[in-house]
């Protein structure tokens, strides 16, 4: 019979005889101990850092205390029946079997299960076959402590092989005497499923948090990228500003110099098609991170000079603005201008959305070394709302991009220094300061 004949019923007969050998006879004796219980759960982590690190073997004191359970209970039967050769042997075989699972799981099964009748025949015992008392308990504990250690799947051939065994064992191993064989099978039955359930929850609990720890690390990264991007759109403006300058210049330069050397107009020649080519491939890398739905800017990218119009708009929006400059007010580069104004306008954007009621204050310091902003509002007064998407599309208004993350890309990007924190009146604070390089002016010649 070739591969290709043969039904499906074959291959799933082949599969479940595979699954069999791989969880019950593969390396069954293996060692595989089994490690410490976390203690960061909602019952051990409340408790003192010593017991916290006893908590920690809790597993293994169980399956040591069950075994010697066993022992005792194989002692107070035997000694009953009036069998006392064999009461040490007896009692200790399963208690072995119970505390072998702590090393060997798949191995303590086996030892449990073949020594079943060996038991039962040197213990004389005539209330059941082919498990005794001691049998009986330890070969439960053995297969609810391998099914929690292994798979739901072990379980079910642990059943089906026990199962099997008190076929065998009633049929050709039967002494006349009454069987608990059913019994063993409806407690076992229940008690690995309910081993098999909670492994199950255990381990899908397990899935969901790491898919939730990933999600929000992949969140965070395209939130990040998604405001870079933004950024790099709103610079190009910019920086194409700048380079059609440079051309616009480059371009005139020789008309107004007479009778300028030819090298100099070469020169110059040269200089306004670097900044050609610099604006073609600056539309190129616009062209790049362009989103589907963008629209190229009708008015020029905002500055400072226009931070009145922003508050009168946020003051509309229903929030009390006052608004403080100090220093000398001189223009700055205009991506310095551009940030300091959409940092400015996601602070009052967070007020508006998280403290709804409160009143914000802006400062903007002009200093020797760069540009202070501060912005801070006072607690709500009214009913916050959940905090929208992180998408820009859900900020009240135009322009602002994904909060916190992106007032920190836009200061890290020039070099300068951000702290965002509550206040302790349960406002909010937003401090930034960003270094601008001090203007060099040319002393002029002496005169003759």
């Amino acid at each position: 019979m070739t591969e290709k004949t043969r039904s499906p019923e074959f291959h799933l007969a082949m599969g479940a005889l595979s699954g069999l050998r791989q969880d019950l006879f593969h390396d069954a004796f293996a060692y595989r101990p089994l490690p410490p219980m976390r203690t960061d759960g909602p019952l051990t982590r409340r408790l003192p850092g010593r017991l916290r690190k006893y908590a920690a073997w809790t597993p293994h004191t169980v399956v040591v205390g069950l075994a010697m359970f066993v022992m005792l209970l194989s002692m107070v039967v035997a000694d009953g029946e009036g069998a006392g050769l064999g009461v040490a042997l007896i009692g200790f075989i399963p208690a072995a079997a119970l505390v072998m699972t702590l090393v060997r799981p798949a191995g303590a099964w086996w030892v449990s299960l073949l020594s079943t009748p060996f038991v039962g025949v040197v213990g004389h015992y005539s209330d059941g076959w082919p498990w005794s008392p001691s049998s009986f308990v330890a070969h439960l504990g053995v297969m609810v402590v391998v099914a929690a250690r292994t798979r739901p799947r072990t379980a079910a051939w642990m059943w089906a092989c026990t199962a099997a065994y008190a076929v065998f064992a009633e049929v050709f191993l039967g002494r006349g005497y009454s069987t608990d064989s059913p019994q063993m099978l409806v407690f076992s039955a229940f008690a690995l499923l309910t081993t098999a359930l909670v492994s199950v929850r255990r381990e899908a609990q397990r899935e969901v948090t790491v898919q939730r720890t990933v999600t929000a690390v992949e969140r965070d990264r395209r939130t990040l990228l998604e405001e870079r991007t933004t950024i790099a759109r709103e610079l190009h403006d910019v920086v194409a500003h700048h380079m059609s300058v440079v051309a616009i210049q480059a371009e005139a330069a020789p008309y107004r110099v007479e009778n300028p050397p030819p090298e100099l107009e070469q020169a110059f020649v040269t200089i306004r098609e670097n900044a050609v080519a610099a604006l073609t491939e600056l539309r190129r890398v616009l062209g790049v991170v362009r989103a589907e739905d963008y629209e190229a800017p009708d008015a020029p990218q905002p500055t400072l000079a226009e931070l009145d119009g922003l508050i009168a708009n946020v003051r509309d929006a229903g929030l009390t603005v006052d608004k403080t400059v100090t220093g000398s007010v001189r223009e700055l580069p205009q991506g310095v201008e551009l940030s300091a104004y959409r940092i400015i306008q996601e602070a009052l954007s967070n007020a508006l959305r998280h403290a709804p009621g409160s009143t914000a204050k802006v400062e903007v310091s002009y200093v020797l070394g760069g540009l202070g902003l501060r912005i801070v509002n006072t607690a709500p007064q009214g009913l916050v709302k959940p905090s929208p998407s992180s998408s820009s599309r859900g900020y009240p208004m135009p322009g602002a991009g994904h909060g916190i993350t992106g007032m920190r890309e836009r200061v890290s990007m020039l070099n300068g220094e951000m702290t965002a924190e509550a206040t302790e009146d349960g406002g909010y604070e937003v401090a930034v300061f960003i270094p601008v390089a001090p203007v060099v002016l040319n002393s002029p010649e002496p005169a003759a």
